[in-house]
């Protein structure tokens, strides 16, 4: 923005932080915001730096990026490049809510009362956790089973099942297998296990994939959706020995 000086009367530019600097971001309805934005938010998630006007500028520790997508209404949206979506880590569907839990939700929303919101973690808790989840030890078979399924999701690689070679046009990248085993750590400690399994592996693997995976015309033609392709995926691909 630009700023008057009282005393000189010179006008300067001062820049003012907006909401990229925080360590929760939601971004809500992603697919509406313009390229330009989604670059920016790009930058942002893989680099936890903001450019302006040729400054950088650090962000803070933790960055954590949630967004949302409307799978149903798609006029005036900017599907997010495969470059922006291989930053996120999982892709989460979010059905119906049920009977109960609208119910709750019915009730209130349309009442005076308005919710009591109490901090559970502090900033430095996020940090600790995160750090914690990489010194967490995983074993090099436990890591051989995730890039085996990264892998699988590549119609020309050896691993590839028949339905990949058949129905997807691209795989995931290398990021894939960062981020299963990650997933799986973490899993692994919230149950209370020291070091994750094929399991863990194999639980988060949908939610790591399901974005990062490409269809082709084959499978738009025969009606074969990515959940089915991630079951036949799972299904398939063995186990290290």
């Amino acid at each position: 923005i630009i700023q008057r000086d009282p005393q000189s009367k010179q006008r300067r530019y001062e820049f003012v932080k907006g909401p990229i600097f925080a360590n929760v971001i939601l971004a809500d309805e992603i697919n509406r915001t313009p390229p330009k934005t989604q670059a920016a938010l790009l930058q942002a998630m893989q680099e936890r730096e903001v450019t302006v006007t040729g400054r950088t500028y650090k962000l803070e520790e933790p960055f954590f990026v949630l967004a949302t997508q409307n799978p149903i209404e798609q006029e005036g949206t900017y599907p997010l490049p495969e470059a922006a979506l291989d930053r996120f880590m999982f892709m989460i569907y979010i059905d119906y809510p049920t009977v109960k839990e609208e119910h709750q939700i019915v009730k209130q929303t349309t009442t005076k009362k308005k919710a009591a919101v109490e901090r559970v973690l502090t900033r430095d808790d996020m940090v600790l956790f995160q750090e914690i989840v990489r010194m967490a030890p995983v074993s090099d078979a436990v890591i051989a089973y995730g890039i085996r399924l990264a892998r699988a999701t590549r119609p020309n690689d050896l691993l590839a099942t028949m339905m990949v070679k058949k129905y997807l046009k691209w795989g995931a990248s290398p990021r894939a297998g960062q981020f299963m085993t990650l997933g799986a750590k973490a899993r692994a400690l919230i149950k209370g296990r020291v070091s994750p399994s094929f399991d863990d592996v194999k639980l988060v693997s949908r939610l790591v994939l399901r974005h990062r995976i490409i269809p082709n015309f084959n499978a738009e033609a025969d009606g074969i959706s990515i959940e089915a392709l991630l079951d036949d995926l799972v299904e398939e691909v063995p186990l290290p020995k």
